[in-house]
């Protein structure tokens, strides 16, 4: 259990870091978050072209309705009254566009409503989609702390080792029904082969229960996260790259910066990759085994990012998601190659305050490898540290922009010529702003036939080091800061935290 006034030394400050820096901010802990780059905020983080806003992971969020899972955190943590959101389409938060089929298929907010839109579609399949609205349920009651609730969690490891797709199939046979309700598979990486059913289940009644964009951009989650830190007496210091974390006498002692700065501290939390933080970790106290099995994780795959200012009322704004397949199979998007790429992608309208009505900023997302980018592994580019790629990297980025607006002008008609200007990123970027060394954006991939295997815990064999971040529980703003709640509840007693969480 924690002791309130202690130091505690928090290395990255995404929104895992940020969160536990909160709770334990809260507690009396004295809080330090160490940030490599300028900007806090991990995949928070916004970036402005133009004059109009991007998000650069963020791009829409669910359950922040009264009452609702992340609601009651973000209430806790001190920001649910100052941020900035609006709610998504109730009939269609989600659109399914499949190659040749002329149908959009509508993912609408509540489970009776997404039932009633789907219907118009597929008359004779109620038994199945409410079948599959019960399933998603169960595995969302069956862990207690989705729905911020105190109890027994081992229930959800059933979930991680169900295949989704063998659950798709338990509730229809309709293959074109499947792939409508996989066909937002971007938004985890599903893969048919490997795919739990227990993310696809979080995420998917995240959205159900209730869809919101942030207006102009999710970094003003990291900002008051941020505020609520330093004004308990915590501080953030950015360009602080932590290369090593020195172990003495079973403990870490302190973590030391690349210009030599060293932060002592009684607790540590990693919100690094898992097997970054082991390698700059001085220690004999992890097994080799341990260490090997979190070196051999596999990451989720990259994505290519088209982020696009649009002509001033070229286009009207959507308040839907697009999320296209190339073929009539939900899986499609991974199975690519240069010639065909893209096979799935997914298109973003940023929302701003200035207006509604017409497209400012538009984000298209596609599956990309890292071996596209490997020519270019060796080079590093950011905002602090500046440097060029080279005219290969320039030509390459430009053919597969061009490559993806084709697509995007085949299902928005028009598309093309309101463009007025545009950026792109790959894995690189990802991996240089964010620190997973293939540019994974969603991190450990999860697999239903070895669900222990990608099963990592908030504590490690050093006491007083732990881990918070996608990796612990699951990617996106709620499986996130869950494990900030997960991590902290090591330090505090969880279920003492989450009755603390209940009552605001």
């Amino acid at each position: 259990m924690s002791n309130s006034n202690q130091e505690t030394v928090i290395i990255g400050s995404g929104l895992g870091g940020l969160v536990c820096g909160v709770i334990l901010a809260k507690e009396g802990h004295r809080v330090t978050v160490l940030e490599k780059n300028k900007q806090i905020g991990g995949m928070l983080q916004i970036f402005v072209r133009d004059r109009v806003i991007f998000d650069t992971g963020i791009h829409y969020v669910g359950g922040l309705d009264k009452g609702q899972n992340l609601n009651i955190l973000f209430s806790y943590l001190g920001i649910m009254d100052k941020i900035r959101i609006r709610r998504m389409a109730m009939d269609c938060f989600d659109a399914i566009m499949l190659d040749g089929d002329p149908i959009v298929y509508k993912f609408a907010q509540g489970y009776e409503n997404f039932v009633q839109q789907l219907l118009q579609h597929f008359p004779d399949e109620e038994a199945s989609l409410r079948a599959f609205c019960q399933g998603i349920r169960d595995v969302c009651n069956s862990f207690p702390l989705y729905g911020v609730n105190a109890g027994s969690y081992a229930d959800m490891e059933g979930a991680h080792a169900i295949s989704l797709v063998d659950f798709l199939k338990s509730v229809t046979s309709n293959q074109k029904l499947v792939n409508v309700l996989a066909g937002s598979s971007l938004l985890y990486a599903g893969e048919p082969e490997k795919t739990p059913l227990a993310p696809y289940a979080l995420i998917i009644n995240h959205y159900l229960e209730s869809s919101w964009k942030f207006v102009d951009g999710g970094s003003q989650i990291a900002r008051y996260l941020a505020r609520e830190i330093t004004q308990r007496g915590g501080r953030i210091i950015r360009h602080a790259n932590v290369t090593r974390l020195k172990e003495e006498e079973g403990k870490i002692v302190y973590a030391e910066c690349e210009d030599g700065r060293r932060f002592s501290g009684d607790v540590f939390i990693s919100n690094v990759h898992p097997a970054q933080t082991l390698q700059m970790t001085e220690t004999d106290k992890f097994r080799g085994a341990y260490k090997n099995r979190l070196a051999g994780l596999e990451n989720t795959v990259s994505f290519f990012y088209a982020n696009v200012v649009m002509r001033e009322q070229a286009l009207p704004y959507m308040n839907t998601n697009l999320y296209v397949l190339e073929q009539d199979d939900a899986w499609c998007g991974m199975n690519y190659t240069d010639e065909n790429w893209p096979q799935s992608y997914a298109i973003f309208y940023s929302a701003t305050s200035r207006q509604a009505e017409y497209a400012e900023g538009i984000t298209v997302m596609a599956y990309m490898r890292f071996d596209e980018v490997k020519d270019w592994a060796a080079t590093f580019n950011t905002v602090d540290f500046e440097a060029t790629r080279g005219e290969s990297y320039k030509a390459f980025k430009e053919r597969k922009a061009q490559q993806l607006f084709n697509a995007v002008e085949r299902k928005i008609p028009g598309f093309k010529q309101a463009i007025k200007s545009y950026t792109t990123a790959t894995p690189l970027t990802a991996r240089d702003y964010i620190g997973t060394e293939d540019g994974s954006i969603y991190g450990v991939a999860r697999d239903y036939r070895q669900p222990l295997r990608s099963k990592i815990s908030p504590r490690t064999k050093i006491p007083n080091l732990l881990l918070t971040g996608q990796n612990v529980n699951m990617h996106g703003v709620l499986g996130v800061t869950l494990s900030a709640v997960v991590t902290c509840g090591q330090l505090l007693g969880l279920d003492t935290l989450v009755e603390k969480i209940r009552k605001g």
